[in-house]
């Protein structure tokens, strides 16, 4: 099992100050305790799981540049970009341009959308569940032509682009994760399109049952089931103690039980976890979270 990390918070002590040196400290600590991909949240407004809509919320592209520029390996994505918000174009030339700066780490994590409060709050359209998954479909199909070198006109179901000439190329074609569980429509798209799933953690059980519906889509559309990277976003606070309460208000778990958590997932055919910390501005929990890399690498 590989790890990933996500930051979801940038709520610290200084603010705004503080926020560019002590997310720059993070993505390195990231880096060096071997976790393989760093993520953040596509949103404008912190969303309500978290915190209330005024904390602190960076937009997704511009961090993860940042990412790129003080790191050297640990790949980096949007966890998930909501396909409401950007010109489907854009979009694609946002992640190759991150990719070239990067030298081929950038991720596409790309999903419906659902959060309407903040799109209203922007002014931005936020339309029918039905359209959003257009929307959702003519990006990962432009995308595929775009990353293809073809520069010919683009006609999807609901967006077009006369001419989507994207040069330079990326560095190395990214991989797209879509993120959700929905059985009729996000998980077909993962089968038709995707190179990786995202499910959120709601237990092995749950996990298993969605990526069941995932292996009938792959089945239907004639693509290799074994092909998809299958994420879950979950969350542990580490600590030599368990039971500890962090500044998130959750309760931290040690290295033992974060073990037998990510174990009992890998079980039901989950090969990356995406870890959101609500410690992660402890450079000490760094330490754990290598050891935690070592000691799944083999599930």
């Amino acid at each position: 099992m590989r790890i990933g990390q996500q930051v979801a918070r940038f709520t610290w002590p200084g603010s705004p100050g503080s926020i560019g040196p002590t997310f720059a400290s993070m993505a390195r600590w990231s880096e060096a305790a071997g976790v393989e991909s760093l993520w953040v949240m596509d949103h404008f407004w912190q969303i309500a799981q978290i915190g209330p809509p005024e904390e602190e919320m960076l937009e997704a592209y511009t961090t993860l540049g940042f990412a790129a520029g003080v790191t050297s390996r640990i790949e980096l994505g949007a966890m998930v970009t909501a396909a409401t918000v950007r010109n489907p174009a854009l979009l694609v030339k946002t992640v190759t341009t991150l990719d070239v700066l990067s030298g081929g780490r950038a991720w596409l994590g790309i999903g419906a959308a659902w959060f309407e409060e903040e799109n209203r709050g922007y002014g931005l359209d936020f339309p029918p569940t039905a359209e959003r998954f257009v929307r959702l479909e003519d990006t990962l199909r432009l995308s595929r032509q775009m990353w293809s070198g073809d520069d010919s006109p683009f006609v999807g179901e609901g967006f077009t682009a006369p001419r989507p000439l994207n040069v330079p190329q990326p560095v190395r074609t990214p991989p797209i994760l879509i993120g959700g569980v929905g059985e009729r429509k996000t998980l077909r798209y993962v089968a038709k399109y995707a190179d990786a799933t995202n499910i959120f953690d709601g237990g092995p059980d749950f996990v298993a049952q969605k990526l069941g519906v995932l292996r009938q889509h792959c089945e239907a559309e004639g693509r290799d089931y074994d092909e998809i990277r299958k994420t879950v976003l979950t969350r542990i606070s580490l600590s030599e103690r368990s039971g500890e309460k962090v500044a998130s208000g959750e309760e931290t778990m040690s290295l033992e039980q974060a073990v037998d958590k990510l174990g009992s997932l890998a079980e039901v055919g989950v090969d990356t976890a995406i870890i959101g910390m609500g410690n992660d501005t402890d450079q000490g929990t760094y330490d754990l979270l290598a050891q935690l890399v070592e000691h799944v690498a083999s599930l």
